[in-house]
C-alpha cells in the first residue's frame, strides 16, 4: 500500500511538472507570436514613466492629472512643431542637394584619389577604377527589389503608423490613470507575487523615467553640438547629420558610431584633411560622452555595467530591431534590479537559519 501511494505521488508530480513545462512553452509561443503588441505595450510603459515626474510635479500645483498629461503632451506637439517650422524647409534643401550629389559621387572614380594620395601603400588593384559605388553590391538589385514592392512597403509603413498612434494612446492611457502602470502590473502578476513586483517597478519606474530624460537632454546637446562643429568646418547638410546624430542617440553604445559613419563621409568628399577633421570631431564627441555624460546618466542612474547594457543592446537589437535598441537599457535596468534582490535574499538566508 505505501508503495502503491509513493508510486501515486510520484504520477502527480511528473504531470504536474510536465504541465507546468506545458504552460511555460505555450507562454513562450504566445510571447513570440504577439512580440509586437508586447514591444507596444513596453515602449508605453517606459513613455508613462519617463512623464511621470514632470506630471507629478504638475499635479503638486493643484492641477487635475488629466489636464496635466495633455499640457505636457501638447507642449511636446508645440515643440516638434515649432522644429519642424524652423528646420524643415532647410532640411528639405539639403536632402535635395545630397540625392542630387550622391549619383555624381558614385560614378565618380577620383572621388577616393586624395585618400590613396595620403595612403601610397594601398594595392594598384583596389586603387585602379575605384568606385564608391563598389561599396554597395547589389544595391542595383535591392533597389529594383524595393520599386518592385511598393505594396509591402505600403503595408509596412502602415503597420508601423498604426504601431506608433497605438503606442502613444495607450502611453496617454497610463499617464492619465493614476497609478496606470500599477493597475495594469496587478492585473497581469499572480497575487502571491503582486507586492514584490509593485516594490520592483517603483525602483525600476523611478531609473527608468531619469535615463529617458537624461537621454533625451544628450540627444538635444548632442544634435546642437554637432551642428555647430560641421558649420565651423563648413559641411553641406549640417542641419540633417545634426538631425540624424541627436536621432541616433537614443540608442547608447552605438547610436554615435552609427551617426557618424554619414558625417565623416561627407567631410572626407571635402577632402582628405577636412575628412579627418570631421572623423576627430566625432571623436572627441564620443569620447567627450562615453567618460563623462555617459556615466552620469546610465550608470549612476540605473546602476548598470557597461558590458550588460551592450550585450543587452545586441539582444534587444536581434531580437525585436529597433525598438528592442530603444528598450534594451529599460529591461536590462529590471534586469538588475531583479539580481540584486536575489543576491540581498542570499545574503541574508544564512542569518534566518
Amino acid at each position: 500500500m505505501l508503495e502503491y501511494k509513493r508510486e501515486k505521488d510520484l504520477t502527480i508530480i511528473t504531470t504536474g511538472t510536465l504541465v507546468r513545462a506545458a504552460l511555460v512553452i505555450v507562454t513562450l509561443v504566445a510571447a513570440y507570436l504577439l512580440r509586437d503588441l508586447i514591444l507596444v505595450i513596453l515602449t508605453s510603459v517606459v513613455i508613462a514613466s519617463a512623464i511621470e515626474p514632470m506630471v507629478a510635479s504638475i499635479t503638486r500645483r493643484r492641477v487635475h492629472r488629466t489636464i496635466a498629461v495633455l499640457f505636457i503632451y501638447a507642449g511636446v506637439i508645440v515643440f516638434l512643431g515649432v522644429l519642424l517650422f524652423v528646420f524643415l524647409p532647410p532640411l528639405i534643401a539639403d536632402l535635395s542637394q545630397l540625392s542630387a550629389v550622391l549619383p555624381q559621387l558614385a560614378d565618380d572614380p577620383g572621388i577616393l584619389q586624395p585618400f590613396f594620395n595620403t595612403f601610397p601603400g594601398i594595392p594598384e588593384a583596389l586603387r585602379g577604377g575605384f568606385q564608391v559605388v563598389d561599396l554597395l553590391p547589389g544595391a542595383t538589385e535591392l533597389a529594383t527589389g524595393i520599386s518592385g514592392g511598393v505594396a509591402a512597403t505600403a503595408g509596412f509603413l502602415f503597420f508601423g503608423l498604426f504601431q506608433f498612434v497605438l503606442t502613444i494612446v495607450l502611453s496617454f492611457y497610463l499617464s492619465v490613470q493614476r497609478d496606470g502602470v500599477e493597475s495594469f502590473l496587478r492585473l497581469v502578476t499572480a497575487q502571491k507575487h503582486e507586492s514584490y513586483v509593485l516594490d520592483l517597478w517603483e525602483r525600476a519606474r523611478r531609473k527608468i523615467g531619469l535615463w529617458m530624460q537624461g537621454q533625451l537632454l544628450l540627444a538635444l546637446f548632442i544634435g546642437v553640438f554637432v551642428y555647430l562643429g560641421l558649420a565651423i568646418f563648413n559641411i553641406k547638410y549640417a542641419l540633417l547629420l545634426a538631425i540624424l546624430a541627436a536621432v541616433f542617440e537614443i540608442i547608447p553604445v552605438f547610436g554615435p558610431i552609427l551617426a557618424a559613419i554619414p558625417g565623416v563621409a561627407v567631410g572626407f568628399t571635402y577632402g582628405i584633411t577636412t575628412g579627418f577633421f570631421v572623423l576627430a570631431f566625432y571623436i572627441i564627441i564620443q569620447q567627450f560622452e562615453n567618460h563623462l555624460i555617459y556615466p552620469l546618466v546610465v550608470r549612476k542612474i540605473t546602476g548598470i555595467p557597461p558590458l550588460l547594457v551592450i550585450l543587452a543592446l545586441v539582444a534587444g537589437a536581434q531580437l525585436f530591431g529597433f525598438l528592442g535598441l530603444i528598450l534594451a537599457v529599460p529591461l536590462a535596468t529590471v534586469f538588475v534590479e531583479v539580481m540584486n534582490d536575489y543576491e540581498r535574499k542570499k545574503r541574508q538566508r544564512p542569518e534566518t537559519v
